[in-house]
């Protein structure tokens, strides 16, 4: 990300009673593809915040991969509110390192991570995330 970003983003997840709290937490990190972040835990939720430059690399190569980009902005336009977007990704894929958008938490069958970018400059984060152009 052109380093005049500054972008802060925050994955949660809810631990069911099925699930292991740190493979859970092992998935939000595969997320942020090794980007340095602050890990907590509140009673089941477990949280990561990161405002490392690198940390949308990974799910900006995999929305151009999987060719999706174009979903990931109506999801991320419609959960626009002020310098926050929000979207949804599905837990298990993510523990395989996969980014799976959800448009509903019923699309995760263990409830979904919840991502949420905050910048001053969120529209141009959206479209860098999003963008046709290489690289």
């Amino acid at each position: 990300m052109p380093t005049e970003r500054r972008v802060k983003v925050t994955l949660e997840a809810f631990v069911s009673p099925s699930e292991d709290t740190e493979k859970v937490m092992d998935a939000l990190r595969n997320v942020l593809g090794g980007s340095p972040a602050q890990a907590s835990e509140e009673g089941r939720m477990v949280r990561l915040v990161s405002e490392d430059a690198g940390a949308l690399d990974l799910l900006r190569n995999q929305l151009r991969d999987r060719r999706i980009r174009g979903a990931a902005r109506r999801v991320l336009m419609s959960g626009l509110e002020g310098d926050l977007a929000s979207l949804m990704l599905n837990k298990q894929a993510a523990v395989v390192g996969v980014v799976a958008l959800c448009s509903s938490p019923d699309q995760s069958p263990l409830g979904p991570i919840y991502a949420k970018l905050e910048s001053e400059d969120i529209s141009g984060v959206i479209d860098w995330l999003t963008a046709y152009e290489s690289g």
